[in-house]
């Protein structure tokens, strides 16, 4: 049985030699590789990447074009990927490889995919506040449930990976996939370790983009937000005409023009908008049928048995 663990690398270059090792031993089988995807890190990860494959024959290593972001190196890492079960974790040692044997014992009780539930999050104020804002609203924008406690970590059988491999679409984000594919899945507690080493590459901004390329991608939620509030103003202006001519019939109406004025704006305000956020519906749909670029672009690759 081959287990493949996969790392986006990114900032990791004086902790990438104690991650593979703390690895090596922690893994439970005796056939395993570790594919290391550096998303274009402007530290010099890739040298140390380069290094590591030449001492340790099971590092497979692979350097991006340009910095795709955190879920299209995980992609590229999938794509690579030989294992009967894949590991997903992230390079910072704060998904501790330690507990890839309980994650793996897990799965052997019948489950397709076993998540980390980090418990203990040592995190700081501010990344656990915009954490936990992130995934409430991702939450109300997809429908569906979304737990701050569980990220990328975990272990996935090869049919799931397979059937994330086979999801081509250019907005990626893997624990929504990771859910959307479904099987059997269930979830252990593990101990998250602080981050020491650097801060999370996470800041705000990304955070909103991260959100915003989700919605485009898991949600139309927006889209029929504007076509409910195109009818809600269809309709105002609808009872102000019928308020509007109730008052002319009874004289209350001096100066004529104006308010059909308004009453013509609202209404054709609200058709207006009726009308985009269908056209909406349609060209969203389409422009996601239409886009074939590749996902990411690989610049390098070293190691491998």
């Amino acid at each position: 049985m081959l287990l493949s663990i996969i790392s986006p690398v990114y900032r990791a270059e004086n902790i990438l030699e104690e991650l593979v090792l703390r690895i090596k031993k922690s893994v439970p089988v005796q056939e395993f590789e570790i594919i290391l995807v550096d998303d274009y890190s402007p530290d010099q990860s890739w040298q140390e990447i380069e290094r590591l494959a030449s001492i340790h024959p099971e590092i497979k290593g692979f350097k991006l074009s340009r910095n795709f972001g955190q879920h299209y190196a995980i992609t590229a890492g999938l794509d690579q990927a030989n294992g009967d079960w894949v590991v997903v974790m992230d390079c910072d040692l704060q998904d501790r490889p330690e507990e890839i044997p309980a994650l793996f014992a897990k799965a052997q009780e019948g489950f397709d995919v076993v998540l980390a539930r980090r418990t203990n999050r040592q995190d700081g104020f501010l990344k656990r506040l915009s954490s936990k804002l992130f995934y409430r609203t991702l939450a109300w924008l997809t429908g569906s449930h979304q737990d701050e406690t569980i990220a990328n970590f975990g272990i996935y059988s090869k049919k799931v990976v397979s059937e994330i491999v086979g999801m081509r679409e250019s907005i990626r984000y893997f624990p929504t996939m990771v859910r959307w594919v479904g099987f059997k899945q269930t979830a252990i507690d593990v101990v998250h370790a602080p981050n020491e080493e650097r801060g999370s590459s996470y800041n705000f901004k990304r955070l909103f983009n991260l959100a915003l390329d989700i919605m485009l991608a898991y949600s139309d939620k927006p889209i029929r937000l504007t076509v409910k509030f195109g009818l809600l103003i269809a309709l105002t202006g609808f009872l102000f005409a019928v308020y509007t001519l109730f008052r002319y019939l009874h004289g209350d109406i001096i100066v004529a023009g104006y308010a059909s004025l308004i009453i013509s704006l609202w209404m054709l305000t609200g058709f207006i908008l009726v009308t985009l956020g269908m056209v909406g519906l349609y060209v969203g749909k389409t422009f996601e049928g239409v886009k074939n670029r590749p996902i990411y672009i690989v610049e390098k690759r070293v190691g491998g048995k």
